[in-house]
């Protein structure tokens, strides 16, 4: 499975931004998705995942209410809806998918994309 994200940039705080990543996968809803971010200097964290069938949506308390995962297993895509943006959620956003782990644990995904880089300015 490859895995191509996109939509980085920037963008003020308070803002919107919308990241897509497309799945080469011949069967891609058969895989759980997930968004994972590293920030410069810190460690890659959890910031959301859904499940197969587009439902088991989870969140990382710090983007609870302000992003939305979203899928459309016809166009092979996953997304990442973003508001109320802050120059907190600056950093390269991962997407990732495994056949059997929907978690919140990145060392569980067998499959990473290339990353995407916006930054929110203050």
């Amino acid at each position: 499975v490859q895995l191509q994200a996109s939509g980085g940039g920037l963008v003020q705080a308070g803002g919107s931004l919308r990241l897509s990543c497309a799945a080469s996968a011949r069967r891609f809803s058969t895989y759980n998705m997930a968004w994972f971010r590293q920030a410069p200097g810190k460690e890659r964290g959890f910031v959301a995942a859904i499940a197969r069938s587009g439902g088991g949506i989870n969140y990382a308390d710090s983007v609870k209410g302000r992003f939305t995962i979203s899928r459309d297993n016809a166009k092979n895509t996953v997304y990442l809806q973003m508001n109320s943006l802050e120059p907190e959620d600056t950093a390269i956003y991962y997407c990732a998918a495994d056949k059997f782990y929907s978690g919140s644990d990145h060392g569980r995904y067998h499959y990473w994309g290339q990353g995407t880089q916006f930054t929110v300015s203050s």
